[in-house]
């Protein structure tokens, strides 16, 4: 019968913090169960770990400030695309309309080619913007998006105040 007792003499003594958070992060991955923890179980965890409130509370700020921020490019993200389908949708049906008027016309495509391609390359390259969500140019697009949705929602916010001044 083989020996099932693991070799301890292979485990380091110390781990960096990048290896305890790694393996950590495997426990918890491998944990049996789907219910997730409770935030007062996080921080018992955190004290158990001689983790200071102070900063698990700055941690778990970040977290949650991070995870906003996350929402808030997926949102960005998806408006992109969706004005890009409905620019190559409108490529589309445009195109499709001007090719097939130039087929009926003359009897074969002409005119009609030079629109497709040189609109073309105006779709072709919006959906690589489209498509794009990294580098600086996507940041500051991000980033004007982001400041016009701000304005959006106080000005929302200012208008819903100012109706229940007056029907008040």
């Amino acid at each position: 019968m083989p020996d099932t007792t693991p070799n301890y003499s292979n485990y380091p003594d110390a781990y960096s913090q990048e290896d305890i958070q790694a393996i950590l992060n495997l426990a918890i991955a491998n944990h049996p169960t789907d219910e997730p923890l409770s935030r007062q179980q996080l921080w018992e965890i955190a004290a158990e770990l001689d983790i200071s409130n102070s900063m698990i509370q700055a941690a778990e700020k970040n977290w949650l400030d991070q995870k906003a921020i996350d929402h808030q490019r997926s949102a960005f993200n998806l408006v992109r695309r969706q004005k890009f389908q409905r620019k190559l949708t409108k490529y589309a049906i445009v195109n499709t309309f001007f090719v097939a008027f130039n087929f009926v016309l003359v009897g074969t495509l002409s005119w009609s080619l030079y629109i497709l391609l040189f609109w073309g390359l105006g779709v072709a390259l919006s959906g690589w913007k489209a498509y794009q969500s990294s580098g600086e140019e996507y940041e500051r697009a991000f980033q004007r998006w982001s400041f016009q949705n701000e304005v959006k929602q106080t000005v929302a916010t200012v208008w819903t105040k100012v109706q229940q001044v007056w029907q008040a």
